[in-house]
């Protein structure tokens, strides 16, 4: 069992698509981060969120109740100036994507509350739209909570100042704490079930990769044992043709079978079905090595075995039988099953030339059934080369299945 088996593979396109499924889970968390951020509110689903984007501009009409009660031309005009700049700042919040941007574009804003507020006591709200849009341009708590913390005393601190009544600059700061509040409770929830999300979408990706490579471990293992067998067959064919044509024309009727039955063994590699189990998998092998030349001793009983370990152990047995065949130039190979209570051993073993020094796909594939199994497999190949493979008694658990 060594040759092109102890040689190095590369990786498949599968392979690496799975060796790349975590930087790819990390990339999209970022992306549904920066599709957030994307968002004041959250929601930048195209036409539907651009308009739930400007809903949140009908709570500006608070800024121009101060200039209707003053009846002053100049109030009107530092209204007029302030409410187009907060608009510009507003609109370029929406459709900025850069957090940085962002965090400027907020740090504007308030400004603009600060220089506005003296002359109007409804520009307070700029701290409230301030407090409100922080969350969702930040993941980070404290830094929206260091925000929100800032506009509640800028409102109440400037108000104070100004000579504002308590009731003017007490709502104001306490919209600042329940709205900024609210918005990162809320703004976390959206993270949360954004990244639940792509967290589902790369479990499906992963479970299709685990399924091909299911499929391409047991695709070498049935095909590489059959084409094995039918090289062997035609070789023995071409040499009797002269001599004996009847075996001859046997030869090749067994190839026929052999292929017509690796078709049907391809579908059910695909499907994930497995029949016939052990006892007859052993046959098969004995068949396949005697046509190599190899005589096979197995004394040991088929055991009852639970289905997942009996096809573990039968597509060992034939990924043996084909590293044997193929590379061990063997005359002698043994086979021994043992089951009890404490754990399933399967031990194969020939005497052909070893040299196993590195695991190719057949062997890593055997490691890979055995070890979701919990079990162990060993290789030794100074004089020869034998495989010991250990399986632990499986504990039932409810609602668990094992599939190989």
């Amino acid at each position: 069992m060594s040759g092109p088996d102890s040689k190095a593979t590369t990786l498949s396109p599968d392979c690496e698509g799975a060796s790349e499924a975590t930087g790819s889970l990390f990339a999209r968390h970022r992306k549904a981060e920066l599709a957030l951020r994307s968002s004041l509110v959250g929601n930048r689903s195209r036409r539907k969120g651009q308009v739930f984007d400007f809903i949140w501009l009908v709570y500006s009409f608070f800024f121009i109740l101060d200039p209707i009660q003053r009846h002053s031309q100049r109030a009107w005009i530092l209204f007029g100036v302030a409410y187009a700049i907060f608009l510009a700042l507003y609109f370029a919040l929406v459709f900025a994507k850069q957090q940085r941007t962002q965090l400027l574009l907020l740090l504007a804003l308030v400004v603009l509350g600060v220089a506005y507020y003296p002359f109007n006591v409804g520009a307070s709200g700029m701290f409230i739209y301030a407090a409100a849009f922080i969350p969702f341009v930040t993941e980070n708590i404290w830094l929206s909570g260091a925000v929100i913390a800032g506009t509640t005393l800028l409102t109440a601190g400037e108000g104070w100042l100004k000579g504002y009544t308590p009731w003017n600059w007490g709502i104001c700061a306490f919209f600042c704490i329940t709205v900024g509040a609210a918005n990162i409770v809320a703004s976390q929830k959206m993270r949360s079930a954004r990244k639940l999300g792509l967290a589902h979408e790369e479990i499906a990706h992963l479970a299709k990769i685990a399924e091909r490579e299911r499929i391409a471990r047991d695709l070498h293992d049935v095909l590489g044992h059959t084409l094995s067998v039918v090289v062997l067959k035609s070789e023995l064919a071409g040499k009797l043709i002269d001599r004996d044509p009847d075996r001859a024309r046997r030869e090749i009727g067994e190839v026929e079978q052999i292929a017509r039955k690796a078709l049907g063994d391809v579908r059910e590699a695909i499907s994930g079905y497995r029949a016939g189990g052990l006892a007859a998998e052993i046959v098969r092998a004995q068949s396949t090595l005697e046509t190599a030349g190899v005589t096979l001793e197995c004394d040991s009983q088929t055991p009852q075995l639970p289905p997942a370990e009996e096809t573990v152990l039968s597509l060992i047995v034939r990924e043996a039988v084909t590293n044997i065949v193929r590379h061990a130039q063997a005359s002698r190979c043994r086979l021994a099953i043992e089951a009890n209570g404490s754990s399933t051993a399967l031990v194969v073993e020939d005497d052909g030339r070893g040299g196993i020094y590195q695991e190719g796909n057949g062997l890593r594939g055997m490691r890979e059934r055995v070890e979701l199994l919990g079990g162990k497999l060993r290789i030794e190949s100074a004089a020869g080369t034998r495989l010991t493979i250990e399986i632990p008694p499986r504990q039932p658990v409810p609602g668990a299945e094992v599939t190989a």
